[in-house]
């Protein structure tokens, strides 16, 4: 069935494909240097300072978000009417409830106040109004802010656009 010089080829062609495969792994870590990477300890000084502080600077930079009271004095309603195209889907400004209740007076209204509107438990719970600073925290992560709360939403992480979007909340009545 085979004979000798087709069982020589099969083999070549083996061979030849895994002397194709090394010399291609050699090749890409010899470009990109993808081979051992050295240990914490091994690491030169420069490297380790570079990664300490990279870290620090990354936590004094998720700290450093300001707080409404900072954003809200240059807060733009116009603005603010944009940003609320993301909440349109489940939000209205016309007084009608749809996935969510209505925006009309958010700001200053108390919480689970819609009459008609289920609540969920945890946001019905919650017996603090909807003030600047209430909703500035709970744009930016409303499940992180009110953990079982109904609301999908991930949230606005831009400070400035969620100061802009209380602004414009302001203005429905």
């Amino acid at each position: 069935m085979f004979d000798t010089m087709t069982m020589t080829k099969i083999v070549g062609g083996v061979c030849g494909t895994l002397l194709f495969f090394l010399f291609g792994a050699w090749a890409a870590d010899a470009i990109y240097g993808l081979g051992e990477q050295p240990k914490a300890e091994e690491r030169t000084f420069a490297y380790a300072i570079a990664v300490e502080g990279g870290e620090e600077v990354a936590a004094e930079t998720a700290e450093a978000e300001p707080t409404y009271t900072e954003v809200a004095a240059t807060a733009d309603a116009a603005a603010g009417e944009k940003v609320f195209g993301k909440c349109k889907s489940c939000h209205s400004i016309e007084g009608k409830e749809m996935t969510g209740p209505h925006m009309n007076g958010v700001v200053g209204r108390a919480r689970a106040s819609i009459a008609g509107y289920t609540y969920s438990e945890a946001m019905a719970s919650a017996q603090t109004p909807w003030t600047g600073d209430e909703l500035y925290a709970f744009l930016k992560a409303p499940k992180e802010y009110v953990p079982g709360t109904k609301m999908g939403f991930a949230g606005i992480a831009a400070p400035q656009d969620r100061a802009n979007l209380i602004a414009y909340l302001a203005t429905t009545k």
